[in-house]
């Protein structure tokens, strides 16, 4: 591969996480065809021109990169969560409604010693995070499920996270009740502060509302922030309080 056009490459996209949902991709479903040792080498062993000629075999069939694309600013509300997140200590936490990881893959990069579960109500999101997981970043793992059923036991992880989430789940006292049962520290929130004309949003959570849909369920420290047209909540668990 040439120089140019790993540079080219290099410029368009973020190469390892590009390369490392490639790998999962390829490991799944068998393209694109990739050598076997692009493949089993560690990928914080692949040189830059090993994940470009990765990247350049997933664009020869014409996988979707967009995800994956430089260029594109962290959202304010990202920033804000992982700006936190530094400052407490934890070693695990669920991200509910992770769709392509516009949050968890700057999440993984920042904390990379950290497990992470994943929760989507849609097929080919969780499938698009485990192969990200197969590929590379292993401490990932993604499941299907909804989080109004409490699918794990009280108190799993350290930390939940839930942002733009809430605005669109009908059983929003559910899900927060079942986020904070789960959580053995805090709960983190974003959600819109505004109006908008998303037909999926079909709540507007103001600070009222969180406030009394977390208080009901157990948490009496709650923290809120305005972020850029969002509204920014963590919640300190009734465990996190003992």
């Amino acid at each position: 591969m040439n120089e140019h056009l790993i540079k080219d490459l290099k410029e368009r996209y973020n190469l390892y996480e590009a390369a490392a949902w490639i790998r999962g991709h390829s490991l799944r479903v068998g393209t694109p065809e990739l050598r076997a040792d692009l493949l089993k080498t560690p990928p914080d062993e692949l040189t830059e021109p090993e994940l470009a000629e990765i990247v350049e075999a997933g664009r020869s069939i014409q996988l979707k990169l967009y995800p994956f694309k430089t260029g594109t600013q962290e959202l304010p509300r990202v920033k804000r969560t992982i700006g936190f997140l530094r400052s407490v200590s934890f070693e695990s936490m669920l991200d509910v409604g992770s769709g392509r990881g516009v949050f968890i893959r700057p999440f993984m990069e920042a904390f990379p010693w950290v497990r992470v579960t994943s929760l989507d109500l849609l097929e080919n999101r969780v499938s698009f995070l485990n192969e990200l997981s197969a590929g590379g970043f292993s401490q990932l793992h993604a499941e299907q499920k909804n989080i109004c059923d409490q699918p794990f036991p009280e108190n799993s992880f350290d930390v939940v996270t839930m942002l733009e989430v809430l605005e669109h789940i009908p059983e929003v006292d559910k899900a927060i009740a079942a986020a904070v049962r789960m959580a053995k520290k805090y709960v983190v929130v974003s959600v819109p502060s505004r109006p908008d004309d998303n037909p999926e949003h079909i709540h507007l959570l103001t600070k009222e509302i969180l406030t009394d849909l977390f208080s009901r369920a157990g948490c009496s420290k709650l923290h809120f922030d305005g972020v850029d047209g969002h509204l920014f909540l963590v919640a300190a668990t009734p465990a996190e309080m003992r």
